[in-house]
């Protein structure tokens, strides 16, 4: 039996939804509020759940991301009295079904059901297909997980994809992954860096060339577009692109048909396309410096690949994964992540995003040599200076002035925050406590650092006892 969850405060519309349920002889749930719909979701498993923008404990889209990562997640479709624009985008991005007005009529909700269930009925029928390969990808986090819904939708089809992501999120990853799992995997996968081509080669590298057609061509050669002939054609940061090499591409990927340099006949090729870009490809179209009959050929499919910030809880999982493909590189000896370590590495920014993540995970293992823990001491100076600042002006609201190499200012001992205490009655305080543990801490870090885990050396420059200091190292989760 199908089975019906119903979310929404409005007790005539659960009600009228109630009753239509029951004529079409299925299952059930009323809740009223965000924490009643928790509760049932924990307990039961949907095939449909009706939820309600405006509920008395919250909006229902803040539980809309609790609703889609659980096991067998049913379709939603939103319920408000509000015409809120933003509110529809906001949840036709984060997966829901269908978003209805209310009063919505019986018919339209009926209809709304039923291609709500058939749809899930196919997509449960075709379960039995072979599940996505994505070891590569590591990640459980909601942003994560719906890029690899798409990727494997994207894996079952043919259709241009294009790949949007900051730099460093892994679009070249996402690319192999579903070129993969296609039906194209044993042909070729052929990279374009279209940030890199030569300006006097391009059509030569892209289209090939035949001999003669140019100084230093002796022999025949194919291009790019044709290396991926029955195989996929990766445009990476396709946003670097020429207007020419652009209105060239474009008939190259309606016709799949292009002519080499010094060539008198047309090729063709049968490649796949999928494109990547860090850059605001929409924003470009506005600004003519991208063509907009190029931009939606290649967007066919877009999958939206999450900056880590806002993936903060793969980091540990990214990690792990990345130690042991380079202990087996390199032939070192498996390590352990310290607390200090990981939560270090979660206040952190991550401009770079994965990318940098691995490169800074590589020198905190060379840092660590032969120890068998990595600890925040191990991580860079400037980075551990970065998230001290980074943690003391969300305490604080202020920023913290910096020298010339980003390090905060000094008076003898390193005063991290000195600005904190400038005009210090202007600004809302944190608890004294609070504060306290949080310079201090960060105190003992550099403390350590400066005197290279030197004890004797660490207690004449803090005038710390010996006793007092290690209490301070197990009262902190620090280490030498």
């Amino acid at each position: 039996m199908k089975q019906i969850l119903i979310i929404d405060d409005d007790i005539e519309a659960c009600e009228t939804i109630e009753s239509l349920v029951s004529r079409l002889s299925y299952g059930c749930d009323m809740t009223h509020t965000i924490a009643q719909g928790r509760e049932c979701l924990a307990r039961n498993s949907y095939d449909v759940a009706f939820l309600d923008v405006g509920l008395p404990d919250g909006s229902g889209l803040d539980l809309l991301p609790e609703v889609m990562e659980v096991d067998n997640a049913p379709e939603v479709i939103i319920l408000t009295g509000k015409g809120d624009a933003d509110g529809a985008e906001l949840a036709i991005k984060g997966g829901v079904w269908d978003y209805l007005l209310k009063p919505s009529s019986v018919r339209e909700i009926t209809l709304t059901l039923d291609r709500a269930l058939k749809y899930r009925a196919e997509k449960e029928a075709k379960s039995t297909r072979e599940d996505l390969h994505h070891s590569a990808v590591i990640g459980k986090s909601q942003g994560i997980q719906a890029s690899l819904r798409l990727t494997n939708k994207a894996a079952g089809s043919d259709t241009n994809v294009l790949i949007t992501g900051e730099t460093g999120t892994g679009k070249e990853l996402f690319a192999r992954t579903i070129h993969e799992n296609s039906d194209r995997a044993m042909q070729q996968f052929v990279v374009v860096d279209c940030a890199s081509l030569p300006v006097s080669l391009v059509e030569s590298t892209l289209f090939g060339h035949v001999k003669g057609a140019f100084t230093g061509a002796q022999k025949d050669a194919i291009g790019l577009v044709k290396a991926a002939d029955g195989g996929t054609l990766f445009l990476d940061e396709i946003g670097e692109m020429s207007l020419s090499l652009q209105k060239m591409f474009l008939r190259v990927l309606q016709e799949h048909r292009f002519r080499p340099v010094g060539g008198t006949h047309e090729d063709k090729s049968n490649f796949r396309l999928i494109a990547a870009t860090n850059r605001d490809l929409e924003a470009m179209v506005d600004e003519g410096r991208f063509r907009s009959d190029l931009f939606f050929r290649i967007k066919t499919m877009q999958i939206r690949l999450p900056a880590l910030r806002h993936r903060l809880e793969d980091i540990e999982s990214l990690l792990e994964a990345r130690m042991e493909y380079l202990c087996g590189q390199y032939g070192l000896e498996p390590k352990i992540l310290g607390e200090d370590f990981v939560a270090t590495l979660s206040s952190y920014s991550w401009p770079g995003n994965v990318r940098e993540l691995f490169n800074i995970l590589e020198r905190a293992m060379v840092n660590a040599g032969d120890e068998t823990t990595l600890f925040s001491v191990h991580l860079s100076r400037e980075l551990r200076i970065q998230v001290a600042k980074s943690q003391i002006e969300k305490m604080t609201g202020r920023e913290i002035l910096a020298d010339d190499e980003g390090a905060p200012i000094t008076n003898g001992v390193r005063k991290i925050g000195q600005k904190i205490f400038e005009d210090i009655f202007d600004s809302e305080l944190p608890h004294l406590k609070e504060f306290k543990a949080t310079v201090e801490k960060i105190y003992l870090s550099e403390l350590i650092r400066q005197c290279k885990g030197e004890v004797s050396d660490i207690l004449n420059k803090s005038g710390l006892s010996r006793s007092h200091f290690y209490a301070l190292l197990k009262k902190y989760g620090l280490n030498m």
